[in-house]
């Protein structure tokens, strides 16, 4: 009886985020399970693969971690020729297959699989982005209020890209997202104030330690899972720091970085033991970079008065250089913000402006957290845009195309997130001004009744077109939505049983695009025939392990050039075993005599 009253007790907004959560993760698993765990015309359940190679590399590690504990896989022929036997998003050092992104993701999921089963790898993001509803509700309300924390949610549930990137399991974006949320919600309760309940002093502070470890913990299990994200987040936690720094006393501060420490601390051992440096990864321009701002950084703080300004000012220019490997390009950033938020997202970006022109309306009502949450959001918003704004992304292969694959979506999903609670905030707005004005213009009972049944009905049809918005634009609104992903991974399904069939399981695949659909059941190498150095390896391999070439259909021409010119040339000869499809045929290469 007191678990029901409990129950009772619980606010109706929970239960329907639970009802949303529960609805969301069955309809993006669906994605992953029916692409890759659903044959309706085989048996076989193992066909778990991928649109990238970065979620290609990320599950296979991931798996490799859960079942066997290690991060590295030994190809012995890499040895015979300078390791260029690897899919993308691996890299390969004397032989040794290593992964190249950031280690969280492979080592949390890992974990997480490890004590279940490495088939509930796929699912764990539609996990973990249900459950980053609960707490995104959780903190829009601890700024915005409840009303606006129940807009904001349901309105996330169906946003594209979290829909999307949470469907496309294996990247990191959502789950970096869902525990920088988690934790900045801790970060925002930790003073919070019970003015009902009267505590003793001692428990309040036991509270507030456990909560800022909490806020420490999952702030740094965000770092670890995208560690290149501190050049924002770093700033921000400062300004926050700086805000609340007559409520925070040395402890707390040493609790948090204790428990960022203690969270990254796995990955700083697996660099160590990867790359030979607790603070080196996979990405060796990353690595290139952390050296110069190790190096410049520490010429400054030993500068004496001696040093021309010139020179200081050049160590400058590379720290700036190296947090900006790509360069700052204001002109190239606008317009990405332009493609990929205003003209991609347009219910969002303007509700959001129009929220902002509301919030601003009547400034002297909000209270200072909720300038701190905006100024907060202005800034990182700011550093995200320039930062990845002034690069080149071209995930789709035709770079004419701004699509929802595009990585600038998922690099600024903290922005479309930030910008949610100010669009709540407008259609909240406009609920109750269609409220205010119908309860002025009629003044009996039944036509003021009739005015707030109306409000909700409005509000429930604006957010019903929003949602139709954003179904339709998940699921057909380019070439890269899912219905169309669904309908590629079918293909690929259909590619792979064909090359298995026809290629030896110890057979290297030489190909440009298809390296993420054929490992690890098969070698493969990333190559053409443009590099005359790479076409030597080709040879040096075809004498330990059949070699095949599968690309796109040569011409007879490009054939005979070949045989007669540049693979005569090492001994090689190219021969068509099987046209797959359309585009793509399967070639052998063979050894001759030269």
């Amino acid at each position: 009886m007191k678990f029901i009253q409990v129950l009772k007790k619980i606010h109706w907004h929970y239960w329907f985020i639970l009802l949303i959560a529960i609805l969301f993760f069955v309809a993006v698993s669906s994605f992953n399970y029916f692409t890759q765990h659903f044959d309706s015309q085989n048996s076989n359940k193992e066909f778990v693969k991928w649109l990238s190679p970065d979620e290609t590399a990320n599950y296979i590690f991931t798996k490799l971690y859960a079942q066997e504990g290690r991060l590295t896989i030994f190809e012995k022929y890499n040895l015979y020729v300078h390791d260029i036997m690897h899919p993308r998003s691996f890299r390969s050092d004397l032989g040794v297959l290593k992964p190249v992104s950031f280690l969280g993701i492979i080592l949390i999921f890992g974990k997480i699989a490890s004590l279940f089963s490495y088939k509930i790898i796929p699912f764990l993001t539609p996990l973990f982005a249900s459950i980053g509803l609960f707490f995104y509700y959780l903190l829009v309300k601890e700024l915005f209020g409840r009303f606006n924390a129940l807009l904001s949610v349901f309105l996330l549930s169906f946003f594209p890209v979290y829909v999307y990137y949470s469907a496309r399991s294996m990247f990191h974006n959502i789950l970096f997202v869902v525990l920088l949320v988690v934790g900045f919600y801790f970060l925002v309760i930790i003073n919070k104030e019970r003015s009902k309940v009267k505590i003793c002093k001692s428990y309040i502070d036991i509270k507030k330690y456990i909560i800022t470890a909490l806020a420490g913990l999952f702030i740094g299990l965000a770092v670890t899972v995208r560690t290149s994200e501190l050049f924002w987040l770093a700033p921000i936690l400062l300004l926050i720091y700086f805000f609340n720094i007559r409520k925070t006393n040395i402890v707390q501060i040493i609790i948090f970085l204790f428990f960022v420490f203690l969270a990254f601390l796995p990955v700083i051992q697996y660099n160590q033991i990867l790359y030979g440096c607790p603070y080196y990864g996979g990405y060796t321009e990353m690595n290139y970079s952390l050296d110069n701002i190790k190096e410049a950084s520490s010429k400054l703080i030993k500068i004496n008065n001696s040093l021309p300004f010139s020179r200081r000012i050049d160590l400058i220019y590379k720290i700036k250089n190296s947090l900006f490997p790509f360069g700052i390009d204001l002109n190239k950033s606008f317009k990405m913000f332009c493609y990929y938020f205003v003209d991609m997202f347009p219910f969002l970006f303007w509700g959001g402006v129009l929220g902002l022109v509301i919030f601003f309306k009547n400034p002297f009502k909000h209270q200072k957290k909720h300038f701190v949450f905006l100024l907060v959001y202005l800034i990182f918003s700011y550093l995200l845009i320039l930062y990845y704004g002034s690069w080149d992304f071209h995930d789709n292969p035709d770079h004419s195309q701004h699509t929802i694959g595009n990585s600038y979506t998922r690099y600024w999903l903290p922005i479309y997130l930030g910008a949610i609670p100010f669009a709540s905030l407008f259609l909240e707005h406009l609920t109750k001004k269609i409220i205010k004005i119908f309860s002025c213009q009629h003044n009996t009972f039944r036509n003021k009744l009739n005015s707030k049944l109306l409000a909700p009905a409005f509000l429930v049809a604006v957010i019903s077109l929003i949602v139709f918005n954003f179904i339709t634009f998940v699921l057909w609104g380019s070439d890269e939505g899912l219905i169309y992903s669904v309908q590629k991974q079918n293909e690929a399904r259909r590619e792979f049983k064909r090359v298995m069939n026809l290629t030896e399981n110890n057979a290297v695949i030489i190909t440009f695009y298809h390296d993420k659909l054929f490992f690890p059941q098969r070698k493969v190498v990333v190559g053409l025939f443009n590099d005359k150095n790479m076409v030597a390896q080709y040879a040096v391999l075809a004498k330990y392990l059949p070699v095949y070439y599968y690309n796109f259909t040569l011409p007879p021409e490009a054939i005979n050039y070949l045989n007669e010119r540049r693979l005569k040339e090492v001994g090689l000869q190219i021969e068509q075993i099987s046209r797959i499809n359309y585009d793509f045929t399967l070639y052998k290469l063979n050894l001759v005599e030269k």
